[in-house]
Parts: C-alpha cells; structure tokens; sequence
C-alpha cells in the first residue's frame, strides 16, 4: 500500500498514526471541493444551488455504495451528536417505555446527547459492565426500553461490540437500535442493513478521511417512515422549495431528518474521500492495517498488542502511562485516551513507519 502514500498530504515529521482521530487529507478531496462548491459558486453565485445540491446527493450515494442500503436512507448531519438527538427526538416515548441504554464506554458526545433526550421524557441508563459481552446487554434490555445505543468500535479500547446480537435483543424487546460506526466505518467492511440494526451515526473526519462537519444518519425504512422529526427546518420538507409557509410535509426519506439550510462544502470534501477508500477497497484497508500491526507485534515479541486476537477496530491501544519520549523522539504523531495510548495504521502508512514505531516501543 506504499504506493498510495502519493494520494494522501500526509502531515510532515514522523509517522501520522491519528486515524482514529483525524484521517490525512485525500488530494483528491481538495480538487473535489474546488469542482463541487468553489467553481460553481465563483461562475454561478446564487445559481450554484443545484450543483451543490448535487454534490451532496453524491455525498449519499457515496455512503451508500461503501456502507450499504440506498441513497435514501441516508441524511447528511453536522456531526453524530446531532443525527443521534434528531432521531431519537423523533420517536416520542410511548408509556413506561422510556428508558435508552447506553455503555458509560461510549463517546462522551453520545451520552451528552442522550442526556438532553430526559428532557423529552426519557430516562438515560448508562451500563458499567462490559460493553463487548452479550450478556451485559441481555440483562438490562426489557419492557422499559425504548431505545439501545451501541458503539461498533470503542474508541478507549478499540473494543468492537456484538452489534448483531445487541439488535436482535432489542427487537425481541419491542425496542429500537442504534449503532455509532465512527471508529470502524473505512476500517471495517459494513453493510448497514445486515446488521439488524434501526439506525446508524457515523462521522467522515477518522478513517474515511473525509475531513470535519460531514456526519450522517442512516436510518431503516420502517422506521422512517414512522418517525415525526420536531427539529426540522425546509430541506426536511418533501418540497423545499414550495415556500408555503402553511403547509409542512415531511420528506418521504431520511432528508426529513435534514433540518434547515444545509452545509455543502464538508459532504462535497468528504464525498471526494470516500471516492478514495471504495477505490481501495475497505478489505484493503483493513489488510494493510493488520499487516502494519502484525510487524509491530512480531518486532516487540507480542509485547504490547496480539494481531490475531479477534474483535477490535484498528487502533492499537495500550495502556502506558507517562510522556512516552520514544515516540515522540521518532516524531510520531498520536494521541491518549485516559491512560490509554492509541496508534492506528492507514493506507498511507509504510511498512518503514511500523518498524520505527516498533523500534520506539521496544524502548518504552
């Protein structure tokens, strides 16, 4: 994979292990923001709305060809905070069915938006135990849940959780689930629709290198089409551009998850990104990572990270304490979490940089 090193502006300095965090620029987004949003609004001004426009229908189709299901299904948000409380919000609770589950694992941003939900009746349960093992979940789902959300990946552990199971234990429950795929979307191959699951967040800013502010929901058919989004504005309007003040009708598909006037530059940087890792392949990804990690590992005698134990993302995460000066040393660029180390391989990784990490580590 050393030969798409060339397709990314990989940071300067040492090796860029930041994936999980911040995925290196494609070159092929910034010409994708200048022929999506720049050129059409220098030459077009207010008329450039139907390129835009068109920039973000391919933003959808983008996301639908990588992750699965159709166009439809998904809608474009600010960040998975945002797509989380628009659709939950949207499913009032019914009854003493008011409960949502969640791991205290979870990213901090999900619990915050939870939390805000109580204030529609909800009641937000936060689990303690291990988010990995079926059984924590099947003990705490019953006729109080309204709604389970569930991280794929764990971004403190690099964990990934039993999403399948977890769905059909809440479905068996009368509840509804949700996935957050931001740390394994690009990482992992997905197909949203196989998963069981009722919807989906996810981000583009980690591995697929999509860059800030281009979130999305994916949510189910048969439960959009019940959903009443409260949060809405005229692109969730089946028309948006019938300006009749009087007369609201929800668009037929996620879009009426959509809200007000949208963003354009984000989804047409990050549709140019996805282009980059479905023309990789995510196997691929997924392949060139284990192979960078299985260096490590063989290099440092298994000492800090098993490439074949089964069930996590890609990031390596290690439980040190302290500065780590022999990374740094390297000018390796990563980051902690708690007393967790994390590094995490891409594409635009070389075999050379893993055996520098490796070399680091064997000093630690």
């Amino acid at each position: 994979m050393s030969d798409l090193r060339g397709a990314f502006e990989v940071p300067p300095g040492g090796p860029y292990l930041l994936a999980h965090s911040v995925g290196a620029l494609p070159r092929a987004a910034r010409a994708g923001l200048e022929t999506a949003v720049l050129a059409p609004w220098s030459g077009k001004g207010g008329d450039a709305w139907g390129d835009w426009l068109g920039a973000i229908d391919g933003f959808r189709d983008a996301l639908a060809g990588l992750l699965g299901g159709t166009a439809a299904d998904y809608c474009p948000q600010p960040n998975l905070s945002a797509g989380l409380f628009r659709l939950l919000s949207a499913l009032p609770p019914e009854g003493e069915r008011r409960e949502i589950l969640a791991s205290d694992q979870s990213f901090a941003s999900i619990g915050f938006a939870l939390k805000g939900l109580e204030a529609l009746g909800f009641r937000l349960r936060l689990l303690t135990v291990d988010p990995t093992a079926v059984e924590t979940w099947a003990e705490a789902i019953g006729p109080q849940t309204a709604a389970v959300v569930a991280m794929h990946v764990h971004s403190n552990s690099s964990a990934v959780g039993p999403i399948a199971e977890i769905a059909a234990l809440a479905r068996e429950a009368g509840a509804i689930a949700i996935v957050d795929v931001a740390q394994s979307a690009g990482v992992l191959p997905l197909n949203l629709p196989t998963l069981g699951v009722d919807g989906a967040i996810g981000s583009c800013v980690k591995w697929l290198c999509g860059g800030p502010g281009a979130g999305w929901l994916w949510v189910s058919p048969t439960l959009c089409a019940r959903a009443k989004p409260i949060e809405i504005g005229w692109f969730s309007h089946v028309d948006p551009f019938e300006f009749d003040i009087r007369d609201f009708r929800y668009a037929p598909d996620a879009r009426r998850f959509w809200g007000g006037t949208p963003s354009v530059a984000p989804y047409a940087l990050a549709a140019a990104a996805i282009g980059v890792i479905a023309g990789v392949g995510v196997e691929a990804v997924r392949a060139h990572n284990r192979a960078l990690i299985a260096r490590v590992s063989e290099r440092t005698n298994g000492r800090w990270f098993d490439p074949d134990r089964s069930g996590f993302g890609g990031t390596i995460c290690i439980a040190a304490e302290g500065s780590n000066p022999s990374l740094t040393a390297i000018g390796a660029k990563f980051d902690r979490r708690g007393d967790q180390l994390r590094l995490s391989f891409h594409v635009y990784n070389t075999a050379d940089e893993a055996d520098r990490v490796a070399e680091a580590l064997a000093r630690v």
